[in-house]
């Protein structure tokens, strides 16, 4: 089969890993003939580009700036990227015949890509959903429910749904959020296609890294906690830096935040601000070079706006469990996050806001090593179980044999 995922995501090299980037080669490695379609950032200077890597084959389609900019910008680059993907596609891959299309939210824009593609080819299409937009910007204060550019999104995600023969949700709660709020969606097209990876292999789990603490000043008797992933509006950055404050001067605690986002200068801001001694904060690292940072980390921490009405599942979930660290997370009632750390024994959860019921379990994970290393351990199990490529290749494509 010719497969086409459309993306927004800036994939650099089929090589990296990350959820989108491992399922292609999953795809590949199955026998599929996979055509990737991503964005080039008009901040690298460089025209559009049609590539194969590693035998998948990427066209690179010259857009504005969608991340890491202002608002505006972010905004008139989302709605153009449908047409320059659509135009792009007519001149690059006018005699491909696509059998499936994937694709993936955010954004919503792509409604009249699929659909061009759809007609042409008379091929499936397959939605993995990750984000319910407009819905999460009402919830955090940034569009109002009614006004004209939520009634503009609020049509395109309902074009989206309905040019979609299959929608993939990252957990039950998504299933069941989205069917009751568009009732118009055929339950039999929608189903669970969570998060995925190809977790590479767990080579220890012995958290005490010399080389790692002395190179960020970590003392050797603490515990580290590393928050790692996007740093922006639906993480709840007002909770974490209360949870920083809280922790100050507690000498057995090291909070490692690593990542990037419109919210990192106010973060590093504060830090600086404070004065405080046992948070360090990095900027953006390369995928391997993180995954090294987490081998030498003892808990993983999620946050994510109490505000939020839709229920998230963060993808830094999944590498954590790769690691094997337990969790901590503070999010919205909203989500089932809770659910999966229950069911899967991998970490605890408190309300986003509850400052001191954070803290509880956050103590909880440091005094107790042994319940670290259970949990952790857990947590690579279920990912090993449910959340493997391999997994999420067989969901979709038995709708296609």
């Amino acid at each position: 089969m010719n497969i086409l995922f459309i993306t927004v995501v800036d994939i650099e090299s089929v090589t990296q890993r990350g959820i989108y980037t491992d399922l292609m080669r999953e795809f590949r490695d199955r026998g599929q003939n996979v055509y990737i379609i991503c964005p080039r950032e008009r901040r690298y200077g460089k025209p559009t580009e049609y590539i194969e890597d590693h035998g998948i084959h990427v066209l690179k389609v010259r857009t504005g700036n969608i991340k890491q900019t202002n608002p505006i910008e972010k905004g008139i680059s989302t709605i153009l990227i449908e047409s320059q993907f659509k135009n792009a596609i007519k001149k690059y891959f006018k005699d491909i015949r696509f059998d499936l299309v994937l694709y993936s939210t955010p954004p919503i824009t792509f409604e009249k890509v699929v659909r061009f593609v759809k007609a042409r080819d008379k091929c499936h299409t397959y939605l993995l959903l990750k984000d319910i937009f407009p819905q999460n910007a009402v919830d955090l204060g940034m569009i109002r429910k009614g006004s004209l550019l939520w009634r503009y999104f609020r049509n395109k995600e309902k074009r989206l749904y309905d040019i979609s023969d299959f929608i993939g949700c990252m957990s039950s709660a998504n299933v069941e959020y989205l069917l009751k709020h568009n009732p118009e969606i055929n339950p039999q097209k929608v189903e669970v296609s969570p998060n995925c990876i190809k977790p590479r292999p767990l080579l220890h789990i012995n958290k005490s890294n010399k080389e790692f603490r002395d190179k960020y000043g970590i003392p050797n008797d603490a515990v580290v906690f590393i928050y790692g992933g996007n740093l922006g509006k639906p993480q709840g950055i007002d909770f974490l830096l209360e949870v920083l404050d809280y922790i100050k001067n507690k000498e057995n605690f090291f909070f490692l935040i690593v990542g990037s986002g419109t919210e990192y200068g106010r973060i590093e801001t504060h830090l600086k601000q404070n004065k405080h001694k046992n948070v360090k904060l990095l900027s953006f690292l390369p995928k391997d070079s993180y995954d090294k940072i987490l081998e030498s980390c003892d808990v993983g921490l999620i946050f994510l706006d109490q505000r939020f009405t839709i229920p998230n599942i963060p993808s830094r979930l999944t590498s954590y469990m790769e690691a094997a660290l337990p969790i901590a997370a503070a999010t919205d009632v909203n989500t089932d996050l809770k659910d999966i750390l229950i069911e899967s024994g991998c970490g605890l959860w408190a309300k986003s806001g509850d400052i001191k019921g954070f803290i509880n379990i956050i103590e909880r994970l440091a005094s107790d090593k042994s319940l670290r290393i259970q949990m952790g351990l857990n947590g690579r199990a279920y990912l090993e179980k449910y959340y493997t490529v391999s997994k999420q290749y067989d969901i979709i494509m038995s709708h296609f044999k």
